[in-house]
């Protein structure tokens, strides 16, 4: 079946055609490990995940590639602030990174580069950029010279000017020009540093990408995917090293991004205040909960995110596990029920296909063909009796029972019985709900 996708690069819907059907090759973004990963994180995770199901089933092999960036200039400012060595706090973070995934069942990529382990590959990449006149020192700096890349802002659809008048582009005296970028980068005492050509010190973020997607994957390959906010100037600027560097036309002919996530329609983001750790999640609700949640909306438009989507989709879990048992042979998925991820990774379409699934198996019907179409986005990893423990232990619980369960506690107060009072608030604490007594009322929101 035809593949089609939203590219960015092109700013259309295209139908996917690959460099090479025996093998595609796919980069996506990985974390910068300086803090544990938070639910924006979570969508490209599983979101590229179910990409690379719906590709595996189209074609014989699949690289999937997603990097660790585990030397970054927030890496040292994490560890300078919790006194511990970037190696230490680099190791926590992929740990839980690697949790995450598994709580969120993810597939393991075929490769997961760490940044650290490639900085040979840099240099030398970065060496070739200076022979090629794209790049110059100054001072033990390196930078690329945007100028001197015509095609510098086509992914972006944008004029450069206007690419950094929108953005926050690094103010440096040793720079040639403000919209260069850096490459290499001396590093101060006591932080990590390689021996270069330009002194001690450590490769630029957009850098590391290019080197290690080209290890693996090649001057040129098919897919690369990511977050909507790394359009620029991370990608930007990866597509402009990569191409200047190794003498191509072509990076990735695919750029795909998904878009953010939302919290009452603003930006999930550290400077609002809002951010929801992944980790957070594990104790109080089924992994399949989280990700059911990631593929209700499609993946180019924002996600609201809030606890009614949660409880809904965990009762839509709860009713399909009726129909779930282990006994039931899994069957090839046909392509018309399978069409709306082939159709630029129509998730709610698929959903769709998924209720009308259910709905015969209920009757008693293709169970067999409905098991198998969940299990292809990742749904029904756990048996029967994981899920009912789940259930019973870490249960969402909805807005109108803990408005019930907050009058059962003011009630409580009034009748003097602190005791009871004091158990109902740590039983809402126990299902991730905070309560504020506040000017003769009762407030509450989720942990």
């Amino acid at each position: 079946m035809d593949i089609f996708l939203t590219n960015n690069l092109t700013n259309k819907k295209e139908q996917f055609v690959p460099k090479n059907s025996e093998n595609i090759g796919m980069y996506v973004c990985g974390p910068t490990v300086y803090d544990d990963p938070h639910i924006g994180n979570a969508r490209p995770l599983v979101i590229f995940d179910i990409l690379f199901k719906v590709l595996k089933n189209n074609f014989p092999k699949v690289t999937y590639v997603r990097n660790i960036t585990d030397i970054d200039d927030k890496i040292i400012k994490a560890s300078q602030e919790q006194k511990i060595s970037t190696k230490e706090l680099t190791e926590k973070v992929t740990f839980s990174f690697f949790e995450d995934c598994n709580f969120l069942n993810c597939e393991d990529p075929t490769h997961q580069p760490k940044a650290t382990e490639h900085i040979t590959l840099m240099i030398e990449m970065i060496n070739d950029l200076i022979k090629k006149g794209y790049a110059y020192e100054n001072k033990s700096h390196v930078y690329f010279e945007v100028k001197k890349f015509s095609d510098y802002g086509n992914l972006s659809n944008k004029k450069l000017e206007d690419l950094i008048a929108g953005s926050r582009v690094e103010i440096s005296e040793n720079k040639k020009n403000s919209e260069d970028f850096v490459l290499w980068k001396p590093s101060n005492k006591d932080e990590p540093s390689w021996d270069s050509p330009w002194g001690k010190g450590r490769p630029g973020w957009h850098l590391e990408c290019s080197a290690m997607s080209k290890k693996f994957l090649g001057n040129e390959f098919d897919i690369h995917g990511g977050g909507i906010d790394l359009i620029f100037p991370h990608h930007e600027n990866e597509i402009a090293q990569s191409r200047c560097a190794n003498d191509t036309k072509v990076f990735a002919n695919y750029w795909i991004h998904n878009a953010f996530i939302t919290m009452s329609n603003e930006k999930m983001a550290k400077s609002q205040g809002n951010i929801l750790k992944i980790k957070n999640f594990r104790n109080k609700i089924s992994g399949q909960v989280i990700r059911f949640a990631l593929m209700s909306t499609h993946y180019k438009q924002p996600l609201d995110w809030n606890n009614k989507l949660l409880v809904d989709c965990q009762s839509t879990l709860d009713k399909w596990y009726r129909i779930y048992s282990l006994n039931l042979k899994s069957v090839k998925v046909p392509e018309k029920i399978l069409k709306p991820l082939y159709e630029d990774l129509n998730t709610p379409g698929y959903i769709a296909n998924l209720h009308q699934l259910y709905e015969r198996a209920n009757k008693g019907e293709d169970k067999e063909l409905f098991v198998s179409a969940c299990k292809f986005i990742g749904l029904f990893n756990e048996n029967n009796e994981q899920w009912e423990k789940y259930k019973k232990d870490k249960a969402l619980m909805s807005e109108n029972e803990i408005k019930i369960k907050i009058e059962l506690r003011n009630k409580a107060r009034e009748n003097k019985d602190y005791k009871e009072a004091d158990r109902i608030r740590d039983e809402l604490s126990d299902k991730g709900v905070l309560i504020e007594d506040k000017d003769g009322k009762t407030l509450w929101k989720f942990k």
